[in-house]
């Protein structure tokens, strides 16, 4: 994290020996520029078209869990019918959560989400708190886990039915994480379009467990839906941890306003993107367990390691092993997807002075933020192979929670500091209020249920404080630390390709 300084380039800059016009463009030795998009300014171009949007959304709510381990909710509930309620619950809430955010990415133009909101009502420092936590902690781990998802089930059919090694995890983990990072780096269009692809193969994965499944319902496979709200069963004191559970599994929905700066058409594709999207991740996660409970009893269901491999396997006998390919392809997209969103938050912070300079430059031929995208790659390695990755997200879990609902009151907050902002899409304050209640009260229920790792995670967050001063407000460096960092930033222009942002 570095004071801003503007590089001097010229009339021309050489970048491992090519030359740049004056308004950054590479030129080729016969004059012509060469790129990733249409010739002009080197800048993020406005490549995410409506179903683009959907697929970010989709593509990153839309995990591993609804094949792996769906049954935290039931575990809860204790009841297949208030299972059920709690799902469809959930994904009203996380519908109030996004439409929240449709208005924040329409009144306020700017790509970095959570980070970019806080910073607008509430003011830098609390802002960097929240960068500070997303930087040292939970982007890193976050990614790694997903992507030791994806080398477990993409390596599962090989080994079957012996158990696969640590290690062959997390290699095959790791050539996940490169070639995300790879295909980010290249092209803003192609992510775009292979995210299309995998949300579509997703969408596809549930709808071979939720077809069947309900021919099994047609058939008259309902006894496990008898007395599906039998007031014995339903646990009462659960429901909070099943609510918890169940807005864990919809988290994602606000990942385009991390590239607002980029949505053709914002005004309209945000809200649109994100209404269409919650309709068809709720029918999607309500449907499959209605299906995994025509075929498969609660009691099955709990005892299940990977709840969509016992289904198939009682339904579809040796198809089951396409199964983990599936699962494995999901946690692909949601790597694509959270990649793609997350460096558009670095990028922002950098311009905002709260990261390094480089980062918020751009390629000068594949206008990708290169260096933000790469930021994530190291940290998220050494977690992999260094950290202890599950008890970090424990410790921070609840962090997600606290700065969302930060985000949204400052939704309310605006309303009344600045009431003549242009809103091109305006929700009724009733919808951010009873979303914010929600992200305190889980806050809250962490609290109680879980003060230790709770306690922990809220004194790493509070770290930020000091670190905001020493290297935000403090300006006075030694001349030879300021010259250094210049120098630092000056060689990673020159290598990587890119320039600032026009």
């Amino acid at each position: 994290m570095t004071r801003r300084s503007v590089s001097t380039h010229g009339d021309k800059v050489v970048a491992n020996g090519q030359k740049l016009s004056q308004n950054g463009t590479q030129l080729e030795p016969n004059g012509k520029h060469d790129g990733d998009g249409p010739k002009g300014k080197v800048e993020l171009r406005k490549k995410v078209t409506l179903l683009r949007g959907i697929s970010i959304i989709i593509g990153t709510i839309i995990g591993a869990g609804i094949f792996i381990s769906p049954k935290g909710i039931l575990k809860h509930t204790g009841s297949v019918g208030m299972s059920l309620v709690v799902w469809i619950a959930c994904g009203v809430l996380s519908l109030f959560g996004a439409l929240s955010y449709a208005e924040l990415g329409t009144c306020i133009k700017k790509s970095g989400g959570h980070y970019t909101y806080i910073l607008e009502a509430f003011g830098p420092q609390m802002a960097f708190i929240r960068l500070w936590v997303d930087v040292i902690a939970i982007r890193p781990a976050g990614m790694a886990v997903i992507a030791l998802a994806f080398g477990h089930y993409i390596l599962e059919p090989l080994f079957m039915p012996c158990g696969i090694p640590v290690m062959a995890v997390k290699l095959a983990t790791a050539v996940g994480i490169t070639s995300v990072m790879v295909l980010n780096s290249l092209s803003v269009t192609w992510t775009a379009r292979i995210q299309i692809v995998l949300t579509f193969c997703k969408l596809l994965a549930i709808a071979i467990i939720i077809v069947p499944g309900m021919l099994e319902l047609f058939k008259g496979e309902t006894r496990n839906f008898d007395n599906a709200f039998d007031l014995g069963s339903i646990k009462l004191s659960g429901l909070p941890l099943a609510f918890y559970s169940g807005m864990y599994a919809y988290a994602g929905w606000f990942y385009l306003n991390f590239v607002t700066e980029e949505v053709d058409n914002p005004e309209r594709t945000v809200p649109l993107a994100i209404c269409i999207s919650m309709v068809i991740v709720t029918s999607c996660y309500v449907l499959s367990n209605v299906a995994y409970y025509a075929v498969m009893s609660p009691e099955e269901l709990l005892a299940s390691e990977a709840v969509a491999v016992t289904f198939a396997e009682k339904l579809m006998g040796k198809f089951s092993t396409v199964v983990p390919v599936f699962v494995a392809m999901s946690c692909y997209g949601s790597m694509n997807g959270c990649l793609f969103a997350i460096s558009r938050m670095f990028f922002v912070a950098s311009r905002e002075g709260h990261l390094p300079e480089v980062l918020s430059m751009i390629h000068i031929r594949r206008h990708t933020p290169l260096p933000a995208v790469l930021a994530l790659y190291p940290m998220t390695m050494l977690q992999l192979f260094v950290a202890d990755i599950y008890s970090l997200l424990n410790f921070m879990s609840f962090l997600r929670w606290l700065f969302i609902g930060v985000a949204v009151l400052g939704l309310i907050y605006l309303r009344y500091t600045q009431p003549d902002l242009p809103r091109p899409f305006k929700v009724p304050l009733i919808i951010p209020a009873v979303f914010c209640l929600t992200c305190f009260l889980m806050v809250f229920m962490s609290l109680y249920s879980d003060p230790v790792n709770t306690g922990i995670g809220f004194a790493i967050s509070l770290t930020g404080i000091p670190a905001y001063y020493i290297f935000i407000v403090f300006d006075r460096r030694p001349k030879w630390i300021q010259k250094a960092i210049d120098s630092c930033n000056k060689f990673l222009q020159i290598l990587l390709e890119v320039i600032p942002a026009e």
